[in-house]
């Protein structure tokens, strides 16, 4: 039996939280078309006969802007130091400027554990597109694998998966097989409030906005009801006004959107009561954002 951790590492956008997410047919790395959507070390847990992956899904490979971004930057060094396998991911579209610096940052820890997946193909009109991309990645590196893939339509992830338990150690599993990922609820349900305003504010909200869950329990007179408070965070007044809505119609838009998502996950009713909080520039105060669960988890 096969068992390990596997560290997916690639710039912004470029399908980390997709894939997870298909591979586990189970949302749990929220998506956006918004670039370093993702925040934290991500673990996502697939099981098969052949034994048991434990991905890492990490944020987006970018210079840490201020003390959360910094953060967020060592996570991904720490999960390349500790990791059994690292699958790093470029567009079909080819290399980039970001994927090259990604990949000195592998060359110069002098990795030999990478494989590397090139998403995107459903993008690409004709299969032999791939093959000069694939030609200039083997001369860039030495990777163990390529792997060509789809992760939005779900095409060749088999091949994918049996190239990462070809390279995975021998071990029994570290997770029971009924788990699926280690984030607490309230982290999720979290993720789930602020996909839903950065899908529904893509333009006017930028990555200054948080949600901290201030209470989550079951209803007082109902007690088939779940009861969860959770607070809006963002850096500048504007940004209130605008997640609000004129008559309050944006944030009763993303709060029936988040509610219809968390009572799917959780098989019951729910009650969500937002509010929209301003605290200025609460990414470079580290007790702040380590209240909304960015370092502890």
């Amino acid at each position: 039996m096969k068992c390990g951790y596997v560290t997916i590492l690639g710039k912004p956008n470029v399908g980390k939280s997709t894939l997870i997410n298909t591979i586990l047919k189970q949302k749990v790395s929220i998506v956006s078309p918004k670039p370093a959507t993702t925040r934290i070390k991500i673990i996502g847990i697939y099981n098969d006969d052949r034994g048991q992956i434990i991905f890492i899904d990490t944020p987006g490979f970018e210079e840490g802007k201020n003390e959360m971004g910094r953060f967020m930057l060592k996570s991904i060094y720490s999960s390349l130091e500790e990791t059994d396998l690292i699958l790093f991911l470029i567009e079909s579209t080819g290399w980039t400027k970001e994927d090259e610096k990604i990949l000195s940052v592998l060359k110069k820890m002098e990795k030999n554990n990478v494989l590397l997946g090139i998403n995107k193909i459903d993008i690409l009109k004709f299969k032999e597109e791939l093959l000069p991309l694939i030609d200039e990645s083997r001369k860039k590196f030495n990777f163990l694998e390529i792997v060509p893939f789809s992760a939005l339509k779900n095409k060749n992830l088999d091949s994918l998966l049996k190239a990462i338990f070809d390279h995975l150690p021998e071990s029994e599993r570290f997770y029971s097989t009924d788990m699926v990922t280690n984030l607490p609820l309230e982290y999720q349900i979290s993720e789930i409030i602020r996909e839903k305003i950065l899908h529904k504010t893509f333009k006017e909200v930028p990555h200054s906005v948080a949600v901290e869950i201030e209470e989550m329990r079951e209803g007082e007179k109902n007690k088939e009801i779940f009861y969860i408070k959770a607070n809006i965070i963002v850096d500048r007044e504007n940004l209130k006004s605008i997640i609000i809505g004129k008559d309050g119609k944006m944030i009763k838009n993303i709060g029936k959107l988040a509610r219809e998502e968390i009572e799917f996950i959780l098989k019951r009713k729910v009650y969500l009561e937002l509010t929209v909080k301003v605290i200025e520039d609460w990414r470079n105060k580290i007790d702040v954002f380590r209240k909304f669960g960015y370092g502890n988890i």
